[in-house]
Order: C-alpha cells, then sequence, then structure tokens
C-alpha cells in the first residue's frame, strides 16, 4: 500500500498504525535479502501507539500517519546505535537526526535501520561485516549502493518510503538497480545534522520510494535550512521559472560515452522519443566540459581521508575494497584539493550556462543495470567489461559535484530491473523534478512494479 494511502486511512480512523507497523516489522524481520542492520521493533511500537491515541483525540498526526518508514544506518536515531557499517564505529546517539525528526513530526514511524556499503564508501553495498545486502530482482546481484538496504526495503514492499544518503550516487544508483525512485536534493536543502559524513560538501540525505507522491510528501517533510547543520542554506533562492512545455536537454557526449551498456542507451533513446511524444521539447545540448571524471576522486577522497585518518592510522579495521580507497583518499595533497576545487568551480559554472537554456538534463541513471556480488567488473556490452564503480556511477557522481538536484526514475519497460532514468534540475528546483516525474507516472512512462 503507497505511504500517502497509509496516512489517509489512518488519519481518518479507517486503520490503526500498530497494525501497520506491526506487518512491517514482520516483513523486516524475515525479509531474505539483508537489507535491514537493526529492526527497531520496541520504539517503532510506541511511536504508532502515539499516533494511534493522536487520531483518537482528534489530533492530526501529520500527512505520514503511520506510514512505516526505514533509514539508512548511519543516521541517528535516539534510542539505536549507529554502526555506518563498519566493524568498530558504534555510537549512541544524544538526539535523532534533523531529518528523521521531521519525518517523524510528520507521522512517519522508524521500523528498522538499514544495510550500506561501509562508511557509504561505494557503491556495491557488499558489506564484509554485516554481509552483503541481496537485489530482490536476483539475490545473486548487488542493489547498489551505498544506500542499498533502503533501495530493498522500499522494493520489496517492507516499506513505501526509505530515507538514504547520496554522496556521488548513493540514493539514485540503488534506486536504479531496485526499479525504485530516488531523489538527490539540492546541497543543503535536507539538514546533515546527525548524519555521519563522507565527504560533507557532497552529501546530501534524500527519499526512496515506490511512487512520486509519496518521494513527494518525505522529501518536503525534511526539506528546510537547520542551525545546527553548518552546510545547511539559509534564505534558499526561488528557482528560476520554467519553460512551458518544459525543455530537456541531452547532455552531449557524456551521454553516449563511457561504461555504459548498449540496452541502458537504447533504453534511454526510446524514453527520449516518449517524452518528446508527451509534449516534452527534448534537444541535444553538446558540453563537451561537462563530462566525468575530472577531479571527482580528489574532492571527495581529500574529505574522506580527514573524517578517516586517524582510524587508519591507528589500525581499526576496514574491509579490503575500503581499505584499498582510503589509501588512495589519504595520498590526495593540497595541491591536488586546489585542483579539484578549481575544476569544480568550472564545471559548475559550465552547468549554470547549460541551464539558462534548457529546465532538465535528461541521462540514463547508471551505465549497467546488472553487478554480480563478489564481482568487481560488470557487463557492458559486446564482451567488455567495466570495473563497477565508474559504471554504476557515470551519470551520478557528477551531479553532486555540481550540487543540484537529481532524481532517478525506472522505466516501464522490460527489466528486471528496468532501466532507469535520471532528470536534473538546476539548484533549488525540486518542485521541477517532482512535478515532471507526476507527469511521467501519469502517463506510464515511469513506475514501480515488484520484482519479479
Amino acid at each position: 500500500m503507497p505511504g500517502h494511502t497509509i496516512a489517509r486511512r489512518v488519519r481518518a480512523g479507517e486503520a490503526r498504525a500498530v497494525d501497520v507497523v506491526d506487518d512491517a516489522l514482520r516483513r523486516a524481520e524475515a525479509s531474505p535479502h539483508n537489507d535491514f542492520t537493526e529492526v527497531t521493533a520496541d520504539l517503532a511500537q510506541q511511536r504508532a501507539a502515539t499516533i494511534d491515541a493522536m487520531v483518537a483525540e482528534g489530533v492530526d498526526p501529520g500527512p505520514l500517519a503511520g506510514v512505516p518508514i526505514a533509514i539508512k544506518d548511519l543516521i541517528d536515531q535516539l534510542g539505536s546505535v549507529t554502526t555506518a557499517g563498519s566493524k568498530f564505529f558504534r555510537h549512541r546517539p544524544e538526539r535523532t537526526a534533523t531529518a528523521v525528526e521531521r519525518l517523524e513530526a510528520a507521522g512517519a514511524v522508524v521500523v528498522g535501520r538499514t544495510n550500506l556499503h561501509e562508511f557509504a564508501y561505494g557503491f556495491s553495498s557488499e558489506n564484509p561485516w554485516f554481509g552483503p545486502v541481496r537485489n530482490p530482482w536476483d539475490t545473486s546481484t548487488s542493489p547498489g549502493g551505498s544506500s542499498g538496504g533502503s533501495a530493498v526495503a522500499v522494493a520489496t514492499g517492507t516499506v513505501p518510503v526509505a530515507v538514504g544518503t547520496d554522496t556521488g550516487g548513493s540514493i539514485r544508483v540503488p534506486a536504479a538497480l531496485c526499479g525504485v525512485m530516488g531523489l538527490k536534493p539540492t546541497h543543503g536543502r535536507i539538514p546533515l545534522t546527525g548524519v555521519f559524513p563522507l565527504a560533507a560538501s557532497l552529501d546530501t540525505v534524500g527519499p526512496l520510494a515506490a511512487s512520486v507522491q509519496d518521494l513527494a510528501i518525505a522529501y518536503r517533510a525534511m526539506a528546510g535550512p537547520d542551525p545546527l547543520d553548518p552546510w545547511s542554506v539559509h534564505g534558499a533562492p526561488s528557482p528560476r521559472a520554467a519553460h512551458d512545455p518544459l525543455r530537456i536537454g541531452v547532455p552531449r557526449p557524456w551521454v553516449g560515452t563511457g561504461p555504459v551498456h548498449p540496452e541502458v542507451l537504447a533504453a534511454f533513446e526510446t524514453a527520449l522519443v516518449d517524452l518528446s511524444l508527451l509534449g516534452f521539447e527534448v534537444v541535444d545540448v553538446d558540453v563537451p566540459d561537462l563530462v566525468p571524471w575530472g577531479r571527482i576522486d580528489d574532492l571527495a577522497g581529500a574529505q574522506i581521508a580527514s573524517v578517516h585518518r586517524a582510524w587508519v592510522t591507528g589500525g581499526r579495521p576496514y574491509g579490503t575494497e575500503v581499505a584499498a580507497r582510503l589509501e588512495g583518499a589519504l595520498r590526495v595533497g593540497v595541491d591536488d584539493l586546489v585542483a579539484s576545487l578549481t575544476w569544480q568551480a568550472a564545471v559548475k559554472n559550465v552547468a549554470r550556462e547549460v541551464f539558462t537554456s534548457v529546465d532538465l538534463l535528461a541521462t540514463p541513471s547508471t551505465g549497467v543495470t546488472r553487478k554480480v556480488i563478489d564481482d568487481d567488473d560488470v557487463d557492458v556490452g559486446h564482451g567488455a567489461k567495466s570495473s563497477y564503480r565508474p559504471a554504476l556511477a557515470w551519470f551520478s557522481a557528477l551531479v553532486n559535484h555540481l550540487g543540484s538536484p537529481a532524481i532517478s526514475l525506472p522505466l516501464a519497460m522490460v527489466g528486471n530491473p528496468p532501466p532507469s532514468i535520471q532528470l536534473i534540475a538546476p539548484w533549488w528546483s525540486e518542485e521541477t523534478l517532482i512535478a515532471a516525474a507526476r507527469r511521467l507516472e501519469r502517463e506510464g512512462l515511469v513506475g514501480v512494479r515488484p520484482p519479479s
């Protein structure tokens, strides 16, 4: 049942939050996909009972009344331990993360904490300490990462909404590989207070959901400034008015290069034709400077190293993949960081210029739709292989360096999972993304279906 339907029925007294939440708890406990690190039954049942009491007293619990949600296990919740998917990190928070506080204030009930890539530093969610998260479309494959558990919890129907984080695609990549929807907001739109950092200048918090309406309700509940978060933007500018009809740009050669499977590109080109038939203005945009990989790894790596340096030098245990990546991050020097900041400033200026002529950019969400667990290479067609990280992040990581919002939407096409399209908007234009996604969902171009 969609989250907005649950909330409507609970608010009307047609359903009890405790029953809805108990069902979600049973599903989470019985999940064969290793998508939860902890199921928070006691906290959830207490919260559900409080919501039912509010309804009985005539008090509106909010637009997410009784809706069970799951949160990534690097986001704090009072009464739970944050592990960040690590062997050694155990944090007992003194307060709940601001984003989760706001969801609870809207009536949501957290039923558990979801498994992830260790310290969110990767795209597979193959966690060496908690075990790999398994994709419900094919349990031999990865759900993507780092918010893999959150995507699986939505894809399997355990919860209608989950919360993830996105530093280089960690919401949009698992949304694509699990056939659900994921929204990465503008950097600074949703507070990072109470969220363990990966690279704070790139980190974002956002929702994953099975419908655009649920995605929008959760986003709106979390959005807004927070004085406790130095990255939170106060007095965000209003987005510019969009064209009518919306003008969607296809950035070339970003689209058409990189480790991308031909079937993914073919599905994307078909979707562009469908967009045109629906009345959108679709145009090619020639922006050779808007292409990964640039200085992406250096800019993120310098910040990641600052978080982990003391633990690495102190001999704390890390999994093999993350340990190797941290070695590279620790080698990023000041000159590298300065060069990466210069590159980022230049590429942002390119994007600003592009967005003067189009309302949205469209790309595939990922270069491939399948990554086998324990295999670091993926099939990119015609017998060629690629390392899985660039293939999954080719269309997502650059967006974080721009700071702009983006949404991943599964196409209504054949595929297990189906291919996904990514729409990228100018800064602070989340509502434009949501409106476009709602239109595509209503017209049947995108939509979530259960794993077959």
